[in-house]
């Protein structure tokens, strides 16, 4: 089977109850005929002492429930505004070809994924101490990924998906604004490569706790059949090229975001699409003065730009204010897409944005 009949992308949730019981029930949906590559888990958290709690404590019933098999994992304090705990699950129904290698470095889990198109990297949860600023964690994120890229052998520049939360991450602390912060601190490593196939596929998002958590998938291609493609949006500046008047100040700099619209993964004659953090922006300025619904529709309006023929299979919605909630599942189910959806409470990296979508399509 091709890489994209194979992949699969499943979100289970659960209802309020003690956190272990929810992490126990969670755990427990998992499916036993395929391969875990990827688990994020989603929930309120009031305070970062009680973030630091409840990852451990996840760390600890991942680990127990994977034996020798655990995949990467990750804690994001944003609360789903459908469950009370959620779990985002990446997985592969292998066959003769894939060998999967589940693998530890500096107390990190993290999967390997090889067969005849490539090697495949599943890597989450580098974080810092939260406790201190978001510059000097997003540095200290940024050199743990590339001593297990390192450790890997594998490029910078292979990474094609990236996830990144920032806690807080529009507000400004000493002068200093959280996602300029992380900006400057992404720009400055991914320096360190070329990048001749474009940047990768991105979110940046707000969390209300747990300092600046990344995830990433990276993919080697060792076949002429694999090989990935950055997508544009015409109807939008590249997010690495904006101009200052859209960037925070920071004592420093202002680098710009350097992230795709969004970016495929190309095998043979099917293609998945990775589909970065997409709000209401048309060129690089939000749409002022718009309202949810309007800066919903226009935003699924920049996914169906991105996404040309390929069918979307699975997308999370990120809502600054939970009393959207009810209106923006109206709306999204007026798409009539049969895939899951995920709807988060979250910060958005602009004050005048509302509504942040992501998303992964497969033709």
């Amino acid at each position: 089977m091709n890489y994209c009949e194979k992949i699969r992308y499943r979100i289970y949730v659960a209802k309020e109850a003690a956190f272990p019981d929810m992490v126990d029930y969670l755990l427990a949906q998992l499916p036993e005929d395929e391969f875990i590559l990827r688990l994020v888990f989603f929930g309120a958290t009031p305070s970062n002492e009680e973030y630091l709690k409840r990852r451990n404590l996840l760390k600890e019933k991942t680990a127990a429930h994977f034996a020798n098999q655990e995949p990467t994992s990750s804690y994001v304090s944003q609360p789903p505004l459908h469950a009370s705990l959620l779990m985002e699950v990446h997985s592969i129904v292998a066959d003769e070809i894939d060998q999967i290698t589940h693998k530890h470095f500096q107390n990190n889990p993290y999967t390997l994924l090889e067969n005849p198109a490539g090697r495949f990297l599943f890597a989450g949860g580098f974080q810092s101490d939260v406790h201190t600023s978001v510059e000097q964690q997003s540095i200290e994120v940024f050199r743990r990924i590339e001593e297990l890229l390192k450790h890997e052998h594998i490029p910078v520049h292979s990474i094609i998906r990236q996830w990144n939360y920032i806690e807080r991450i529009s507000c400004f602390s000493k002068g200093e604004q959280h996602y300029q912060s992380f900006n400057n601190a992404r720009s400055d490593f991914y320096a360190k490569d070329t990048w001749p196939y474009g940047y990768p596929a991105a979110t940046g998002i707000g969390a209300s706790s747990g300092g600046v958590v990344v995830d990433l998938d990276a993919a080697v291609f060792t076949s002429s059949n694999a090989y990935t493609v950055p997508i544009d949006n015409p109807l939008q500046v590249a997010a690495h090229t904006y101009s200052d008047k859209v960037l925070k100040t920071t004592h420093r700099k202002k680098a710009t975001p350097k992230f795709e619209r969004a970016k495929s993964m190309v095998f043979g004659n099917r293609r998945i699409v990775y589909i970065s953090g997409t709000a209401a922006i048309r060129g690089e300025n939000s749409l002022n003065n718009a309202g949810m619904e309007h800066q919903l529709h226009i935003t699924m309006e920049n996914i169906i730009q991105l996404t040309s023929k390929a069918q979307l299979i699975m997308l999370r919605v990120y809502l600054k204010n939970k009393a959207d909630y009810a209106l923006a599942q109206r709306l999204i189910n007026e798409y009539h897409l049969p895939i899951p959806v995920s709807y988060m409470s979250a910060d958005v990296c602009r004050e005048e944005l509302l509504i942040e979508i992501e998303g992964i399509a497969i033709d």
